[in-house]
């Protein structure tokens, strides 16, 4: 029988960075008693984003971020939305370059991440965020 779970997990941020949040989702869907189905991620917010990354090296975090600041640089005269700072618009574009939802499969109680895999909350501001995820899980 088809079982539905759901909740929302609150993280604070300390500015822009990745935020590993692999653990205290992982260890929400543990606790819903469900072998199998599929947890869908949402990241309620515009300026921040979803990633599955590698969850080993912290180098490739670092690269990811010296990649967009080169792609979408704080401050940059194309942008007129300025209302929050210089980073409000590069905060944007960076979400819309990412993801704000992801679908993982869940098999036999735990998220189906490969070996180096972990899931990441990926803050675009430069100051510190309280981001609100809604996870939900459905299966058997």
């Amino acid at each position: 029988m088809l079982r539905q779970a759901s909740t929302t997990l609150v993280f604070d941020t300390r500015g822009r960075n990745l935020l590993d949040i692999t653990r205290p989702v992982a260890a929400w869907i543990a606790s819903n008693d469900i072998d199998s189905g599929l947890a869908t991620l949402f990241l309620r917010h515009t300026s921040a984003s979803l990633l599955i990354q590698e969850n080993a090296d912290p180098d490739v975090r670092g690269d990811l971020e010296r990649f967009f600041a080169r792609l979408v640089p704080d401050g940059d005269p194309l942008f007129r939305h300025r209302d929050e700072g210089a980073d409000d618009m590069p905060a944007h574009v960076r979400t819309a370059l990412t993801a704000v939802q992801l679908s993982i499969p869940v098999v036999d109680g735990r998220l189906a991440l490969g070996t180096w895999q972990g899931l990441y909350l990926w803050e675009h501001r430069t100051r510190p965020h309280r981001r609100e995820l809604v996870v939900h899980l459905s299966g058997e």
